[in-house]
C-alpha cells in the first residue's frame, strides 16, 4: 500500500465516522467493510496487497493495546471468572464442537476433512466487537455485557492463535496430534506471554509514574505497546497476551498509584486518533482483500457456518453461566443471547485466513472462500443487529 493509498483511505474513513452521530444504528465498520468491497472494482485500490504481517505486526498491537489500557480493572477483577473461563475453555469447546458438527454437515457442500473442519472453526472462533461496544452500552445502559464482550476478546485472542497455529501444523504437514503437547505448547505461549506483559507493563507504568512530561508519557506508553508484542514474538510466546496483559497492568497502576490526569487525556487523546486512524484503513482493507474468495458456492455453506457457530456460541456461554451460581445469579438468558450474538468476527479471523493462505499447501481456496464469506457475513449481520436486539432482549 503507497502513502498516496493509504491517506486517500484515511479520508474516506475520516468522512465516514464525521457523518457517523449516534452509532447505534449502522456501525462505521460494517459501512466501511462495504466500501472497501467497492473500491476493490476500481484498479486504483484493488491493487492495494494486504499481508498477515500488515495486520499482526502494525494494526493489531495498537488496537489491543488501547482496548487493554481502557478496559477498567475494577470491572475485569468483578468479571475476571466468566472471561477467563470464555476466553480459554471455551475457546476450546467452541472450536471441538464447530469443527465436529462442520464436518458432519459438509457433504452436500464440499469434502472436508474433520481437521479441516477444527482449521476453519479455529478462524471463525475469536470474537473482534470493536464495532458494537459503545451500541451496546449505548443501547442497554448497562455496561455489564459490553465488558464481559471486550474481555473475553482481548483474551481470546492469543488463545485462538495457538489453537489455529497447532491445527495449521497438523492439516498441512500431516502431524500427529498429542493433546499433552498441545497442552504444553499452549501453556508454555499463553503464561510466557501473559506473564512478560505483565513485568513489561508493571516495569513501564513505574517509568510513566516518575516521567512527569505528557509527550514522554505517550512516548512510552507507543514502547509498551509494540515493545511487549514484538519482544514476546521474539522469545517464542504469546504477543498479542504480552500486549494485553501489558495494557491490563498499566490500568491497573493508573487506577492504583499514577494520578496525573494529564497523562490519562493525553493518553486518551493520542491513543483515540491512532483507533480511528487504524480501523478506518483496517476495515476498508478487509472489503478490499475479501472479494477475490467470496465465491458464489461458498455463500451456502458459509451462512449455515455462521448459523452454527451462534447456536454454538450460546449453547457454551448460556450452558456454562447456567452451570456455575455465582455466574447464572448475575447473568441471564437474555445477556447470555446477547453476549452471544455480540461475538463477532472480525481483525483475528482475517489475520488466521491470510496466514492459513500464505502458509496452505495444495488448492485449499474453497475453505478460504468459506472463512471470508463467514467473516463477512457474521461483520455485517451481528453488527446490524446488536442495537435492535439489545432493546428487545434488555
Amino acid at each position: 500500500m503507497s502513502i498516496t493509498q493509504g491517506i486517500l483511505l484515511l479520508f474516506i474513513g475520516f468522512f465516514i465516522f464525521t457523518l457517523d452521530k449516534k452509532q447505534e444504528n449502522v456501525p462505521v465498520p460494517t459501512v466501511l467493510i462495504f466500501i472497501g468491497i467497492g473500491l476493490s472494482f476500481i484498479p486504483y485500490f484493488s491493487s492495494i496487497e494486504v499481508t498477515e504481517h500488515m495486520i499482526y505486526h502494525v494494526f493489531l498491537p495498537a488496537l489491543l493495546f488501547i482496548s487493554a489500557y481502557q478496559f477498567p480493572a475494577d470491572q475485569f477483577k468483578k468479571h475476571m471468572g466468566l472471561i477467563l473461563f470464555l476466553a480459554t475453555i471455551g475457546i476450546l469447546l467452541t472450536v471441538g464442537i464447530l469443527g465436529g458438527v462442520a464436518y458432519a454437515v459438509s457433504g452436500p457442500f464440499l469434502s472436508l476433512s474433520l481437521i479441516g473442519g477444527l482449521l476453519l472453526a479455529s478462524i471463525l472462533t475469536p470474537t473482534d466487537p470493536v464495532s458494537v461496544v459503545s451500541i451496546l452500552k449505548n443501547s442497554t445502559g448497562d455496561e455489564k455485557i459490553a465488558d464481559v464482550v471486550e474481555g473475553e476478546s482481548l483474551l481470546n485472542d492469543g488463545t485462538s492463535i495457538v489453537i489455529f497455529t497447532v491445527l495449521l501444523g497438523i492439516f498441512t504437514s500431516n502431524h500427529d496430534f498429542s493433546i499433552l503437547s498441545f497442552m504444553q505448547e499452549f501453556l508454555v505461549v499463553s503464561l510466557g506471554g501473559a506473564a512478560l506483559g505483565i513485568v513489561f507493563g508493571w516495569l513501564v507504568s513505574k517509568g510513566i509514574h516518575y516521567t512527569h512530561n505528557k509527550e514522554y508519557q505517550v512516548m512510552l506508553s507507543i514502547v509498551l505497546a509494540y515493545g511487549a508484542f514484538n519482544l514476546a514474538e521474539t522469545v517464542g510466546v504469546s504477543g498479542v497476551l504480552a500486549t494485553v496483559s501489558a495494557g491490563l497492568m498499566l490500568s491497573f497502576e493508573y487506577g492504583r498509584t499514577i494520578k496525573e490526569e494529564h497523562f490519562k487525556e493525553s493518553l486518551d487523546g493520542f491513543w483515540g486518533i491512532v483507533e480511528i486512524s487504524a480501523l478506518s484503513l483496517l476495515f476498508l482493507l478487509i472489503g478490499i482483500v475479501a472479494v477475490p474468495h467470496l465465491s458464489t458456492p461458498a455463500w451456502g455453506f458459509a451462512s449455515l457456518l455462521f448459523l452454527l457457530s451462534l447456536v454454538v456460541r450460546f449453547l457454551i456461554i448460556g450452558g456454562s453461566t447456567a452451570l456455575f451460581p455465582r455466574w447464572r445469579n448475575s447473568i441471564s438468558w437474555r445477556e447470555s443471547a446477547m453476549i452471544s450474538w455480540s461475538g463477532l468476527k472480525g481483525t483475528m479471523s482475517v489475520f488466521l485466513i491470510l496466514s492459513f493462505q500464505v502458509k496452505q499447501s495444495g488448492d485449499n481456496e474453497m475453505l478460504l472462500s468459506l472463512a471470508f464469506t463467514t467473516v463477512l457475513i457474521s461483520l455485517v449481520i451481528q453488527s446490524l443487529g446488536v442495537y435492535p436486539l439489545s432493546k428487545k432482549l434488555l
